[in-house]
């Protein structure tokens, strides 16, 4: 990839800027590149060529302190550390370190992120699912927050199209609340799996089961290997076998010979030429130097993450915009969202003790929401839905930990034969898109380069809770439908951030006066910014966003290029 280092003068001219390299900027960069456009990259944080993941082959025996966090590394990474994974040694490298990096809370947000080329498109969870009709006339139909301006119809064809390059494999169901894709061949279910999936299905009125669709390859495709199940997606993959930036997107970029990525490139604002009623480029500061310079683009692309792009524009102030770069409908900040999960419940099996499973599947099995998408499943305690992952394996030698008080040969033998199957399940929920929940800038602290830092204020309320109760009751009522033993309920209680799907803060919207974004996911009065990553979403579903926020980038870009062509950018 072609890296640009130096002084920025007018010189420093592009057809298309796009800010952050993750799942949104990544798309954004092949889309715009690929039509034609000279397209300036800019990531704040290090590069990492594709292949460039150091724990990848490494043994947890073979890494520092067995895996576990170092004293420094948690001094450094305290709230990364929250999440426990994020700062073990695998995956610690691919996390933000909080003392450089500060930021504040009115109320607890757990912001898990990593500054590096490809961003989190590196360590994302991969499941893959449409959102339905159901979830963009939610508000509407609920009087909740604003509408959506935009429904399922706009953006089938370009979840067809985000699909088909990234490679999703799952299987064709038939449900309206999710809808089905262009999809690889699915995974397969293990047999304790297909049993509960059978047994749940009789006992709870088809309530269905399904695999996961996840961006995980199950066959070759564009170049890249298909999965090995080595269940180590958060490392890195050597073999492209999921979709990341570095992987997939970014290559095809670079293929066009449009594209410069500029690492070490902290976005501070988006410049406004109040002449022309547009912007006229970013401004960065480089994260080695210190060194403040401007770029210039007619068209750019927000693609940070929620949190950061929405930081850009609040610092993007100016005579025409004092309250941050579009931000006339005093929406910008508010509306944040997160999925709140670790609820669910899991049990024994005393079946299938003859049978074992084959490699590490970096997959689970989903139940779709079946909560509030018809007359006969409506609550009446709150509103929206959840769905669960989950699935099933045999214990290992860890169920003999807290036998303290077993030694001897039997026991030894008794640990190295697979024990008992489990069948687990957990929820994730909507959250609605409350205005109260907001994130805004902190001048009193700044960070390592002297920038503002974020502050969040944001929490669940009652909706989510009378939803957490459903959800636990819900597992309990599936695992026993399913003739599981010893169920056990859980609800750790997590804050906001926990899921790391954050969204909101730049919604779109109809009209200007109660939202940042238009149809396209441009700034009402700032045509040519768009913003495509997790700020722009008007509200959450219970479903993963990655891949709406990949359909959505591929038809803004494509709306973008088409209006520079009609010269209305």
């Amino acid at each position: 990839m072609g890296n640009l280092q130096g002084a920025g003068t007018r010189q420093n001219t592009y057809d298309a800027i796009v800010i952050g390299s993750g799942i949104s900027g990544g798309w954004a960069a092949k889309e715009l590149t690929e039509k034609g456009l000279r397209t300036l990259v800019l990531e704040r944080g290090r590069n990492v060529e594709h292949g460039d993941y150091p724990t990848a082959f490494t043994e947890h025996w073979e890494m520092e302190n067995r895996n576990r966090p170092s004293p420094e590394v948690i001094k450094r990474q305290s709230k990364q550390n929250r999440a426990g994974y994020t700062t073990l040694p695998a995956s610690a490298h691919w996390f933000a370190d909080d003392v450089d990096n500060p930021y504040s809370e009115e109320k607890r947000f757990d912001w898990m992120r990593g500054y590096h080329v490809g961003g989190r498109s590196l360590t994302w969870g991969r499941q893959s699912y449409r959102f339905s009709e159901l979830d963009f006339e939610a508000n509407a139909k609920e009087g909740i927050a604003v509408d959506w301006p935009i429904r399922s119809v706009d953006l089938a064809p370009w979840y067809d199209y985000a699909e088909q390059f990234a490679g999703i494999s799952g299987s064709l169901e038939g449900l309206p609340q999710l809808p089905d894709g262009k999809f690889l061949p699915p995974m397969e279910m293990n047999c304790l799996e297909r049993d509960v999936k059978n047994r749940v299905a009789t006992a709870l009125g088809g309530r269905p089961i399904i695999i996961g669709r996840v961006a995980n390859l199950t066959q070759p495709h564009k170049g890249r290997a298909s999965c090995q199940y080595r269940n180590r997606c958060i490392r890195g993959c050597p073999y492209g076998a999921y979709f990341s930036s570095n992987a997939a997107t970014l290559p095809a970029a670079v293929a066009s010979g449009n594209l410069t990525l500029r690492p070490f490139s902290i976005a501070t604002e988006i410049i406004y030429d109040k002449d022309n009623s547009r912007a006229s480029g970013v401004r960065i500061i480089d994260a080695q130097t210190g060194e403040a310079i401007d770029f210039f683009a007619k068209v750019i692309f927000s693609c940070a993450s929620a949190v950061a792009s929405t930081s850009i524009l609040l610092n993007s102030k100016s005579e025409r915009f004092p309250q941050g770069m579009g931000n006339d409908s005093g929406e910008l900040g508010h509306n944040l969202m997160d999925h709140h999960f670790k609820v669910g419940a899991a049990g024994v099996s005393e079946d299938f003790a003859d049978k074992y499973f084959r490699g590490q599947r970096a997959n689970g099995i989903y139940v779709p929401r079946f909560r509030n998408i018809s007359k006969e499943s409506t609550r009446s305690d709150y509103v929206r839905g959840f769905g669960f992952q989950g699935g099933a394996s045999r214990l290992d030698w860890a169920r003999g930990i807290k036998e303290f008080t077993a030694f001897g040969a039997k026991f030894k033998a008794d640990m190295i034969a697979p024990g008992p199957w489990r069948f687990g399940i957990g929820a994730w929920g909507e959250c609605l898109p409350y205005h109260q929940n907001r994130l805004s800038l902190n001048s009193d602290l700044r960070d390592k380069w002297g920038q503002p830092t974020v502050s969040f204020n944001c929490e669940w309320k009652e909706n989510e809770y009378a939803m957490r109760r459903d959800m636990k009751a819900s597992a309990v009522e599936m695992l026993e439908a399913a003739g599981l033993k010893s169920v056990t309920p859980f609800d750790d209680v997590s804050a906001p951030g926990m899921c790391i799907h954050e969204m909101g803060t730049a919604r779109m919207g109809k009209d200007p006066k109660t939202s940042v974004l238009n149809k396209w996911n441009q700034i009402h009065a700032v045509p040519n910014v768009f913003v495509t990553d997790g700020a722009c979403m008007t509200s959450g579903s219970c479903v993963n966003p990655s891949l709406t926020y990949m359909a959505l980038t591929a038809r803004a870009c494509d709306h973008a290029v088409n209006e520079l062509n009609r010269k209305n950018l």
